[in-house]
């Protein structure tokens, strides 16, 4: 129980049931994916599928077809936001230590949240999150949501005119809020003190900036980070709005499975206490053989040009890490197969 530092027989079933839960998120998120590849998400998309051929990435006309069902279905009314995916192979010139990798992404995005977790022997995911899910520390809970993107600007002017614009969009404002709002909604009934600005700041980050508000309340008596989890994933961050109906979208819509990619990844202790963050920016694989993730949020007035530009910078963390991280003096060459062409 909290305040007893998890000690003794009620210590122990506490971390019993932390653990069944979490078991149960875990076992959720399999179910979804069986493929037996050793390079994917849950199960993963990387890698010989059930068919025992070769995904091969649709690439940028798919993309387009993505997002104008997306456009349909919110000009139809039937969703307001959906957050498409989409990956891309990286076939490198030697191993990549994780470790090497991680020390990287460390140093490059000290504003993100850098996270490694090993699925299988010698089989990792990591990557660099913007936001947090859920971080809780007795009873203080913390969260961010993170919506609506610019790139970085090539000198300090042209950041702030940036910054400024995208504060000023009125398509990001927009995406940022349906995020803020169901956020809040998750969280109803879960905290007996809840603050939330109404008006977003910047988040910059090493090659892109983001809309961000922070969420901040003390959550109610009983309540753990696997349940607060529970019941914020996935945010609008992720998938879209109204979920479900988002959901059916992107089974419809991607042509790959997320496995890892998205969900929830962090650590939970006796108590209950923990952190989170959703698995974006990602890699998952191992030696040689990598797969990237990336989304971005399709609203009314969003692009494929502009998201798929988005998305293209949203590979960068988890890329220069990985090149960052192989084994020995190989030089910087790589081969990047699909994700690029029509």
């Amino acid at each position: 129980p909290r305040g007893g530092a998890g000690a003794g027989a009620g210590g122990d079933a506490r971390l019993e049931e932390l653990l069944r839960e979490a078991e149960g998120m875990l076992r959720g998120g399999m179910e979804a994916d069986r493929s037996p590849s050793r390079n994917g998400g849950a199960g993963g998309p990387a890698g010989r599928g059930r068919d025992g051929v070769e995904p091969v990435d649709p690439g940028r006309s798919a993309w387009d077809r993505a997002v104008g069902a997306v456009l349909g279905a919110i000009r139809r009314s039937e969703v307001e936001k959906v957050v498409l995916a989409r990956y891309r192979d990286v076939h490198l010139d030697a191993d990549v230590d994780p470790a090497q990798a991680l020390r990287f992404l460390r140093a490059e995005n000290h504003r993100a949240h850098v996270y490694l977790v090993e699925l299988d022997p010698g089989r990792v995911l990591l990557g660099a999150a913007p936001e947090i899910l859920a971080e809780l520390r007795g009873r203080e809970f913390h969260a961010t949501a993170v919506a609506g993107s610019a790139p970085r600007g090539a000198t300090v002017e042209a950041d702030a005119d940036r910054a400024r614009s995208l504060l000023a969009s009125v398509k990001d404002r927009s995406e940022h809020r349906v995020t803020v709002e169901e956020m809040k909604a998750g969280l109803d009934g879960r905290m007996v003190r809840l603050a939330v600005p109404g008006t977003p700041r910047v988040l910059t980050l090493a090659r892109i900036q983001h809309l961000e508000t922070p969420i901040r309340g003390q959550a109610a008596p009983g309540a753990d980070v696997l349940s607060l989890v529970r019941a914020l994933h996935p945010t609008p961050a992720v998938c879209g709005r109204p979920t479900e109906v988002a959901l059916g979208l992107l089974r419809a819509s991607e042509p790959f499975r997320r496995g890892w990619y998205a969900g929830p990844v962090g650590w939970f202790d006796p108590a209950g206490d923990g952190d989170f963050v959703p698995a974006l920016r990602s890699a998952v694989g191992g030696g040689r053989q990598w797969r990237l993730f990336a989304g971005a949020g399709i609203v009314e007035g969003s692009d494929p040009d502009a998201e798929w530009e988005e998305t293209a910078l949203k590979f960068e963390p988890a890329m220069k890490a990985l090149l960052a991280g192989r084994v020995g003096e190989v030089g910087a060459r790589a081969t990047l197969a699909s994700g690029e062409s029509r």
